[in-house]
């Protein structure tokens, strides 16, 4: 679909779900992509840890698309870029923190040189087709998080991309100001597109500077060695783990990649200027414990990040009986097993642990009902379109929007392609959407071929079959059988008989051709397989022609 005289929105991610975000803007024949996202893969794709956003509606006129605008530096943001923009062809407009973090993301994919990223300033307008964009600085957990301001001929869109209210002084920049949002609300606002994240929260967020205070507490009441883990793009809460390190006398420690990455892009960009020169693992264990600060990553239970390695031993970080692991974060939905299965790691080792059910160690990112309330209040739209946000949380935001007079609320999913003017917004028809996954090096669909076998194999098993034959099909020699992940445990010799028995009797009794024994192999030994264990198991059949 060609967008003609009219203003089209379409998320093709992160509307029905929490991550992957992908929004379109459709104008005059073109197209405007806000973000480009990635989510987490969970146990139903094994093997794999990020999932991309299937952007085939897009890419068959990438010729109409005029450039992507990320709204701040967060994964499911921007972490589909090193892998999906290069074909796209069109440039990057970020914020000078958020295209730092793109700039080394393009390099370890060895893009750089192809895909144009541009720097994208507050206050400067960037005219890019028939949209106008205007970077809007929201409080979020990372700098440089906004809004973005997109002017049409047929009214302005307030995207808000992931915000929250912060009444303190910012931890990290200067978020706008009420009244700097009122005057764009004065201005006149078609459509509010609005983060539904934490919409059932009848609380505010809270500040970052009120973190800092729990922490501190927390940290003092601590005996030994402690460990922080918190998200590593999360740069304010870095900052104020370095004030905690330097209130308490402690020295700091960063480990795990991500983090890294982020400190050093930060500093790079201004930020993080007064953070404390952190110590090496090696020289944090050889300091005496209670001297030590360590801050890693892996609070959402991912087991090669730094946290799980030190839970299972196989870190330069080692814990205690005694010693201490703030979780500096919160548990997102999907994970619950997964950091479980840390926090049991580090239970057995005898080390405490705090999390923000136990002490004020974690603020969100997101808006709760009164943040939500004061913006609309602020921006007067329209048009409420939540997105970021699962069916229930979009749901709840469009009822909750309507109640405090926004005249209109329209709730879609991925795909619908939706008219917000001329007219009334309605849907108006569906872009294909779907899941690609990275598995490896390689990009293919999410519920493909490859693994729709891998969930077989995981959930059954494998056996193999091998049987030579003569030129009149007669068995030559014996059949030989292998398995993997198939149930039998100590009955295996017994059961491996009873398989070679039953190859061996159908190509006895064998009477078509070579394809009619191969699938006859094949179920003749899964047949042997199902009445052992109630088990179908994927069976690869190899015949010999002698």
């Amino acid at each position: 679909m060609i967008p003609n005289n009219e203003l089209l929105f379409v998320a093709l991610g992160g509307s029905g779900e929490i991550g992957m975000n992908v929004n379109l803007y459709g104008c005059r024949g073109k197209w405007l992509m806000v973000d480009m996202g990635v989510t987490f893969a969970d146990p139903a794709y094994p093997g794999v840890d990020l999932i991309l956003p299937d952007l085939q509606f897009i890419e068959e006129q990438r010729e109409n698309l005029v450039g992507i605008v990320l709204t701040h530096g967060h994964e499911d943001h921007i972490g589909a870029l090193p892998y999906l923009a290069d074909d796209l062809g069109v440039p990057l407009y970020a914020s000078r923190f958020t295209a730092g973090l793109i700039r080394g993301k393009l390099e370890e994919e060895g893009v750089q040189d192809r895909v144009k990223l541009n720097i994208l300033s507050p206050g400067k307008v960037l005219d890019i087709g028939p949209f106008s964009v205007d970077l809007v600085p929201l409080a979020h957990s990372i700098p440089e998080a906004g809004a973005l301001l997109i002017g049409t001929p047929y009214g302005r869109v307030f995207h808000t991309g992931d915000w929250k209210i912060d009444t303190s002084d910012a931890v990290l920049g200067k978020p706008s100001t009420p009244e700097q949002l009122e005057t764009i609300g004065d201005d006149g606002v078609l459509a509010l597109v609005c983060d539904s994240t934490n919409v059932f929260n009848p609380e505010p967020s809270g500040s970052e500077a009120s973190v800092r205070d729990g922490l501190v507490a927390a940290v003092k009441k601590a005996k030994g060695r402690v460990v922080v883990t918190t998200f590593a793009s999360n740069a304010a809460r870095l900052q104020t783990l370095g004030e905690v390190a330097k209130a308490t006398n402690r020295k700091i420690c960063v480990t795990g990649r991500s983090l890294d990455r982020i400190l050093t892009v930060a500093r790079s960009t201004g930020y993080l200027k007064n953070f404390p020169d952190p110590i090496s693992p090696e020289s944090a264990m050889g300091l005496p414990s209670s001297d030590v600060l360590v801050v890693a990553t892996g609070g959402q239970g991912e087991p090669r990040a730094a946290l799980g390695r030190i839970a299972e031993g196989t870190h330069s970080i080692k814990l205690d009986a005694g010693d201490t692991v703030i979780f500096s974060s919160k548990q997102i939905p999907g994970n619950e097993l997964a950091i479980g299965r840390i926090q049991n790691q580090l239970a057995a080792k005898g080390v405490e642990m705090v999390t923000e059910r136990q002490e004020h160690v974690h603020v969100s990112g997101h808006p709760g009902r009164p943040e939500l309330e004061a913006m609309y209040r602020w921006i007067r739209p329209d048009i409420l379109v939540p997105v970021h946000g699962e069916m229930r949380h979009m749901m709840e935001q469009a009822r909750f929007g309507l109640a405090h007079g926004i005249p209109r609320a329209l709730v879609q999913n991925d795909g619908d392609i939706i008219r917000l003017a001329p007219g009334e917004p309605a849907k108006i028809g569906h872009a294909p959407v779907g899941r690609l996954m990275l598995d490896g090096d390689v990009i293919l669909p999410a519920d493909g071929a490859t693994m729709n076998e891998r969930r077989r194999l995981a959930s059954f098993g494998q056996m193999s079959v091998a049987v030579a034959i003569d030129g009149n099909y007669r068995l030559v020699g014996s059949p030989e059988v292998r398995l993997q992940g198939v149930p039998v445990e100590e009955d295996k010799e017994s059961f491996l008989d009873e398989a070679c028995d039953a190859a061996a009797d159908v190509v006895r009794k064998h009477k078509g051709d070579l394809a009619d024994l191969r699938e006859s192999l094949r179920l003749g030994v899964r047949r042997v397989a199902t009445k052992w264990t109630g088990k179908k198991p994927v069976v690869d059949v190899l015949v010999i022609e002698i």
